[in-house]
């Protein structure tokens, strides 16, 4: 029984996209150039033959996996997300007390998260010490560098 992965619906289509690519694409051709290693002759000493059998055995392994993922994925409804409290899928403004940055999240579960973006996993360290807490709360949260105070400014979808 595979664990429940929750996801977006974006994140959800980022996935069969990316599952539909490995398959339609990847898959063939890799397929091809066993074909052309086959092709070749000897294939108990060919290089060629056992990099495309090594490549065919991990892609074939994602896309199992990308396939367990689809088929046990929960979608998060975002009209059900509530914004008195942080839960996963809202958006956090958070203030350093330290050095008095001010930094906007949106907590998302790991399979998303992209820093770049502002979408912080729910497994990180800050998420986890933000979940829960409502605006005006004040948190400490243990970083690799250390204990940070966190003020929560806002809460919102």
């Amino acid at each position: 029984m595979s664990e429940v992965t929750y996801l977006t619906q974006d994140g959800l289509n980022k996935l069969k996209k990316e599952l539909e690519h490995l398959m339609n694409v990847e898959r063939p051709k890799i397929s091809k150039q066993i074909g052309e290693a086959i092709e070749k002759g000897d294939i108990s000493e060919n290089a060629e033959y056992d990099a495309a059998k090594d490549a065919q055995g991990m892609l074939e392994a994602k896309i199992a996996m990308l396939k367990g993922k689809v088929a046990s994925a929960r979608i998060l409804d975002e009209s059900k997300i509530d914004t008195s409290k942080v839960q996963i899928l809202n958006k956090v403004t958070i203030k350093n007390q330290k050095n008095g940055a001010t930094m906007k999240y949106t907590l998302v579960p790991e399979s998303e998260a992209n820093l770049k973006e502002g979408k912080l996993s729910v497994q990180t360290p800050i998420a986890k010490g933000l979940m829960g807490k409502k605006v005006g709360d004040m948190v400490e949260i243990q970083v690799p560098s250390g204990i940070i105070p966190f003020e929560i400014v806002d809460i919102s979808l």
